[in-house]
């Protein structure tokens, strides 16, 4: 027995080392520089009870010159479609995006891309909303934010409707340029 000790001593060294070896430094360490993202979406309503805006997607800011490639990145959002922000006043809200892991680095802005079906119901009849030559179809907020890695950040963006809505009565237009806040929390 005590001429298998040696063969024993090596086997298990021989596993220990492929056991090291089989994992790469960024397997081990790919957890730790990850931060999680969820954005979700409230409105401020007074005025109007029908306003219905199309979102597309919510995106980042990671690169100061807006034009770079790769400038702003999309965080898959999960429930596109159009609303109506009158359902996400108090304490309703749509979840956009949720637990997004990205690598933790700086962001400067976070923007909510519309897309072309909003509209506003004015006496029972719906009026297109223009957000693409007079209003705004990409608003963003400054966020000015290193994330860091193995946290979660809450991104709450409220869209305030009535500053929103503007009337031109020359093109005889209704115009969505909207307002937004955001808040973050950060676990």
């Amino acid at each position: 027995m005590k001429h298998l000790q040696p063969i024993k001593s090596l086997f298990l060294s021989l596993i220990i080392l492929v056991c090291f070896t089989s994992c790469t430094k960024d397997d081990v360490y790919s957890g730790e520089q990850l931060a999680s993202i969820t954005v979700k979406l409230k409105s401020t309503v007074g005025n109007y009870d029908k306003v219905y805006i199309e979102i597309e997607d919510v995106q980042l800011k990671v690169k100061e010159d807006e034009n770079a490639s790769n400038a702003w990145i999309s965080l898959n959002t999960i429930n596109t479609g159009t609303y109506n922000a009158f359902d996400l006043r108090g304490d309703s809200e749509l979840l956009l995006v949720d637990n997004f892991e990205m690598k933790a680095k700086y962001i400067f802005a976070i923007r909510l891309v519309l897309g072309d079906n909003n509209y506003i119901d004015i006496n029972n009849g719906l009026h297109s909303c223009d957000v693409s030559d007079l209003g705004n179809s990409k608003p963003s907020n400054l966020v000015q934010l290193e994330l860091d890695p193995n946290h979660i950040y809450d991104f709450e963006i409220d869209l305030d409707i009535d500053k929103s809505i503007s009337f031109d009565e020359e093109q005889n237009t209704v115009i969505l340029n909207p307002e937004i806040y955001t808040e973050i929390r950060k676990f």
